[in-house]
């Protein structure tokens, strides 16, 4: 009797399984799993990491900016009943406010950890997705590259733009998701991924250019033609969520939140020169720190136009993208710095590319990436906190005054006072800017009743007829949309309020003549 034939230890029982066209169907299988496996252990864990140490600032201070502020308290108002696009109101899709609302559910609302560490795991498949795409076309090195490359970058800009658990933070796995997927082929997953992208923060739909070049690109190339089905799984990947979505909460209020709502906040009307220089500052910020990858991207790019061996080549899909994304950065011509966190994925790219063919350069490039990051790093330790401690007084003198039934009406540009009072607002208006259409990003151009969102003032004398607030904080401090300047609110305290107290420039107004 011939003798058993010997197996290898990896796995001897499976081998007689391993014949015919099953088993050759699974040996092509196999090794698609086992290889990605052994590489991907020790750069995901090593990714994880840099994730979590760049983002430690993130977890030192309650609130970053008000957004995050808004957000907790929408989230709150979520949990309590309200109705997303009703009695519940902004001008973002759904998916962030939704997180924030079943993270508070499963971990309380009593601080924003739980978004920081989701913020961190966002960073993280971030950066995991961009490895994973530059490892497929330039090999191990520059997926690792491009990896740490975006972690270390993600930081480079003022601490309550990037340490912020932000709608910029959680747009980019999508987008970043949604170049992987086109890249490999996979036109569903790639609309579904735009799709997430676009219901986190609208300018996310971006990412559906640099999706469609490279299925135009697929179409004319040699090899199966993608043909009319890659077509159709394109669209129906990035429609059937947001029509799923706008169904849910409502057609008509789902669009004229998200888009047909915002005509005066997106104009940047009278105030050019305030969104120019903060546009060129953020930039300039980002390019700075940025150089090991903008420098050898335009080197290369300079160099492709002369006669001569070109060092390396960067695919036009990233210029694409790229330019896609600065599209969404100027749209709305507000410029604040969480806006230029979409530019980096493809920047990053960019740069890893040119890099490939300037093997000398490499050395400094990483050399500065890492004390730009490091720079960054300290600057969201040490950063002051005057905005959060004017915040904090305020919310303590509203808790003083109040009762935890009793509803309040902050007046100004900062409703994390509502969440770290623990008090409930008056109005679905969490901002004086949907009243007044003021933004910090164009200063105090076009800002008046009159520009308020449509039907804004209407909605909001209902709410206060209804029930008026039991305390009514002014938090203007002299910008344009002051009670002076803004009459509605002016006949509202002249009728039932007076002031009661003034803490950091906020002052107090309480219902009757009765001082609390």
């Amino acid at each position: 009797m011939p003798a058993a034939p010997k197996t290898t230890s990896d796995a001897p029982a499976v081998l007689p399984l391993l014949s015919g066209a099953y088993g050759r169907g699974v040996r092509r299988w196999l090794p698609r799993i086992r290889r990605p496996d052994r590489y991907w252990l020790r750069p995901a864990a090593a990714l994880a990491v840099l994730a979590a140490l760049v983002r430690v600032p993130s977890f030192l201070r309650p609130v970053w900016n008000p957004d995050e502020g808004f957000l907790a308290v929408q989230a709150r108002m979520l949990a309590q009943g309200g109705v997303l696009y009703d009695t519940v109101v902004d001008r973002k899709p759904p998916l962030l406010p939704w997180l924030y609302e079943g993270l508070f559910w499963v971990f309380g609302d009593g601080s924003l950890w739980p978004l920081r560490a989701a913020a961190v795991l966002a960073q993280f498949v971030t950066a995991l997705l961009l490895a994973s795409v530059a490892r497929r076309r330039w090999g191990d090195r520059a997926g690792a590259a491009a990896g740490a490359g975006y972690l270390l970058l993600s930081i480079c800009l003022a601490p309550e733009d990037a340490q912020a658990a932000s709608f910029g933070v959680f747009m980019l796995p999508w987008t970043v998701l949604a170049f992987w997927a086109a890249d490999r082929r996979r036109w569903a997953l790639a609309g579904l991924a735009v799709a997430g992208a676009a219901l986190t923060k609208q300018t996310g739909g971006a990412a559906l250019l640099p999706v469609l070049w490279m299925l135009w690109g697929a179409l004319r190339g040699p090899g199966p033609a993608a043909g009319r089905g890659a077509v159709l799984r394109l669209l129906a990947g990035c429609a059937v969520p947001v029509v799923a979505v706008a169904l849910f909460t409502g057609p008509g209020r789902f669009l004229f939140w998200t888009v047909t709502g915002s005509g005066s906040y997106a104009s940047a009307s009278g105030a050019w020169g305030v969104a120019l220089g903060r546009g060129l500052g953020n930039a300039g910020i980002l390019a700075a720190a940025g150089a090991a990858f903008v420098i050898p991207a335009v080197y290369v790019t300079a160099r492709r136009g002369r006669a001569g061996r070109v060092p390396a080549r960067i695919p036009a899909d990233l210029w694409v993208w790229l330019g896609a994304s600065a599209l969404a950065v100027v749209f709305g011509f507000q410029f604040y710095g969480h806006y230029f966190l979409q530019l980096i994925p493809p920047l990053v790219l960019a740069g890893v590319a040119a890099l490939r063919g300037l093997p000398r350069w490499r050395p400094a490039a990483t050399a500065w990436t890492v004390l730009a990051s490091t720079a960054f790093l300290v600057w969201g330790l040490t950063a002051p906190r005057t905005e959060l401690d004017h915040s904090r007084t305020v919310a303590a003198a509203v808790r003083a005054r109040t009762g935890p039934g009793d509803t309040v009406l902050v007046w100004g540009m900062h409703p994390e006072q509502y969440w770290i009072a623990g008090r409930t607002p008056a109005s679905r208006y969490l901002t004086a800017g949907f009243l007044t259409n003021f933004s910090g990003g164009r200063g105090g151009a076009r800002v008046g009743e009159q520009y308020a969102v449509p039907g804004a003032w209407r909605t909001f004398g209902e709410e206060m007829a209804r029930r008026p607030p039991d305390l009514i904080v002014d938090d203007s401090r002299g910008a344009p949309y002051a009670p002076g300047l803004t009459p509605s609110l002016k006949r509202l305290l002249d009728a039932g309020y007076r002031p009661v107290d003034t803490v950091g420039g906020a002052v107090l107004y309480a219902r009757g003549a009765a001082r609390r």
